[in-house]
């Protein structure tokens, strides 16, 4: 997006943030927002906002945010990337249904993309985590996560996100 910080990046006159957060509250006990920088403004929307450790090492660097601040009496972090406002109503349901001794569950889509963006995660893998991120290398993951025995289902539809400015034009 040029630079931008995709939350705040406009869409049908809202940020998309915005839209995330509005389509994931119905499917959720708590939302929190894992980010890296516009920490107060991002924190003016209400919700907590938890800094990454390692700041820009990817979407894992945010789960693991997320796994370090996850509330007592929570056991599943449902990662939600911010360029995503179209989330299915349904997806939340969908993922918890497939819960079983996996220790994260994430989507796959009609053309054989996995989507670890969109996954289901287990405090379990805490540890793991925080030891792959105090090493340099590989910060893959969908890899990663089906290394620790994450289980993929299939999702029968797209789980379109804004990646370059072109995509807004939807």
């Amino acid at each position: 997006m040029g630079g931008a910080d995709k939350g705040f990046v406009s869409w049908r006159g809202e940020p998309l943030v915005e839209q995330v957060l509005r389509a994931l509250r119905p499917q959720v006990a708590q939302v929190a927002i894992s980010a890296n920088r516009n920490l107060a403004r991002y924190a003016e929307l209400g919700v907590p906002v938890w800094a990454d450790e390692a700041p820009f090492e990817g979407p894992l660097a945010g789960l693991h945010a997320g796994l370090r601040q996850l509330a007592d009496g929570l056991d599943w972090l449902w990662l939600v990337p911010v360029d995503s406002p179209e989330l299915p109503p349904n997806l939340g349901a969908a993922l918890m249904q497939q819960v079983g001794e996996a220790p994260a569950v994430l989507p796959r889509t009609p053309d054989g993309q996995l989507h670890p963006t969109h996954a289901l995660v287990h405090r379990r893998l805490k540890p793991a985590l925080a030891s792959l991120l105090a090493e340099p290398g590989e910060r893959g993951a969908a890899r990663w996560l089906l290394g620790q025995g994450a289980t993929a289902f299939d999702w029968p539809q797209d789980l379109p996100g804004f990646n370059q400015p072109a995509d807004l034009a939807r």
